[in-house]
């Protein structure tokens, strides 16, 4: 994947983070909108390093591979009560009715992030292609695009 896929990829991944804003009624949704602008925060973070708009830091990379994987391991739990309609929520109701795939692309994400090599900007670089193809599959079948 070239470079310029990979700052794509860091865009869309970026952008999903802003489906966190807006007044959240219900609280499971409220919920599941802070663990998801955690993942995009941190992968932000990795792709800003990634991508040179941001220098390399070590520790800072360490820990933004660290919360996404606390955060991917938590999306099951936070999904797992659909809760009241919210009309600011993204979440389809596909992700209940197909509650086994929706945990496929959640493990999927894990792993990926999991498997990320923050040793350098080059080897986070390369690993952000795995990282966000499992967001994009998912928001492609689970969220409301706006």
């Amino acid at each position: 994947m070239t470079f310029t896929k990979y700052l794509a990829v860091g865009a869309i991944l970026i952008a999903g983070a802003a489906f966190a804003e807006g007044d959240r009624t219900d609280p499971n949704a409220k919920a599941r909108s802070d663990l998801m602008r955690t993942i995009g925060k941190n992968t932000g973070i990795l792709g800003d390093m990634a991508g040179g708009k941001s220098a390399y830091d070590a520790a800072a990379a360490e820990a933004a591979k660290a919360a996404l994987i606390e955060a991917s391991a938590g999306i099951g739990a936070a999904f797992k009560d659909q809760g009241a309609a919210d009309p600011a929520s993204e979440a389809k109701p596909e992700i209940w009715t197909n509650w086994d795939e929706f945990l496929k692309d959640a493990g999927a994400l894990n792993a990926a992030a999991t498997a990320l090599d923050v040793a350098s900007a080059e080897t986070i670089g390369a690993g952000m292609a795995a990282l966000g193809g499992t967001c994009k599959d998912c928001h492609t079948e689970f969220r409301v695009m706006k």
